[in-house]
């Protein structure tokens, strides 16, 4: 189907409704299928394929005669039983995290397509932009739009799990002063104060400029390189989301962690406690 329009030259404009609803039916099918795995909705692809077709069919909505205000209120509101089809409804919270996501995918993918837009379609003469090319939207569609997810869904799916191990730890000392800093649980540390049996929790020296490091405390460590005595801190307690413990001691690193944001490695022993 072919639809004319006339600018404000008055030359003829062809827009295709087929190409454009094919088009979406085919970025709609990309984001569901890029909510359904990062959120693990485990839905088939006939479901996806359906609330593609929906979203499809939402190119009615640029014919009505409607206010801007109330084209975005429809448009939630499509969104809403898109969302509603592909996965189902279980509870208003259920779908609208499924909403943020879709949203969020597109605004990401959206926001790549319009700068290749630009980057390969429009000439640049100083700050002014002019049509010089041809549109890339299907290239777009058919080749870079799946590797742009790829990597969205391989980052964020990187992300999270490294951030699931990521926490605030305070650290309340026995002469009332109180420190906390960003803390990342290292399965692999399970250095223990061979006499009292207590966990050790590695925190960088230079996070505890300020305070009084006279009462040290020298605990010895094997390691797979090396091995010598550690300097230790005996802290009144330690709090980890809410729970507070006696059982952990503080040594000092002399060498700062190699890990973004975080000043202090908590001990494999945590992970117990917090599963608590």
């Amino acid at each position: 189907m072919i639809l004319f329009f006339y600018n404000q030259d008055g030359d003829d404009m062809k827009i295709y409704l087929d190409l454009i609803a094919l088009l979406n039916f085919g970025m709609d099918f990309l984001l569901l299928m890029t909510v359904n795995y990062t959120l693990k909705r485990n839905v088939s692809l006939k479901k996806i394929a359906l609330g593609s077709l929906i979203g499809s069919l939402t190119l009615i909505l640029l014919f009505l005669p409607c206010s801007k205000i109330v084209l975005i209120l429809l448009k939630i509101i499509t969104s809403f039983f898109i969302c509603i089809v592909t996965f189902h409804f279980e509870s208003i919270r259920y779908t609208i995290e499924n909403m943020i996501y879709f949203y969020m995918t597109g605004t990401i993918l959206g926001g790549f397509m319009y700068y290749l837009n630009i980057e390969f379609s429009y000439k640049q003469e100083g700050i002014v932009f002019f049509h010089n090319g041809l549109s890339i939207n299907f290239i777009f569609l058919i080749i870079i739009s799946p590797i742009i997810l790829y990597i969205y869904l391989r980052s964020n799916k990187k992300l999270r799990s490294q951030y699931n191990h990521y926490y605030e730890l305070l650290i309340s000392f026995k002469d009332g002063k109180k420190l906390t800093v960003n803390a990342f649980l290292d399965t692999g540390n399970k250095l223990l104060d061979p006499i009292t049996n207590k966990a050790i929790i590695l925190i960088e020296k230079t996070s505890l400029e300020g305070f009084n490091l006279e009462k040290i405390i020298y605990v010895p460590y094997n390691s797979l390189n090396n091995h010598g005595l550690l300097k230790c801190i005996v802290p009144k307690y330690v709090e980890i989301k809410g729970m507070k413990s006696k059982q952990y001691l503080i040594g000092i690193s002399e060498e700062k962690f190699q890990i973004d944001g975080i000043n202090c490695i908590l001990n494999s022993k945590c992970q117990e406690d917090l599963l608590c």
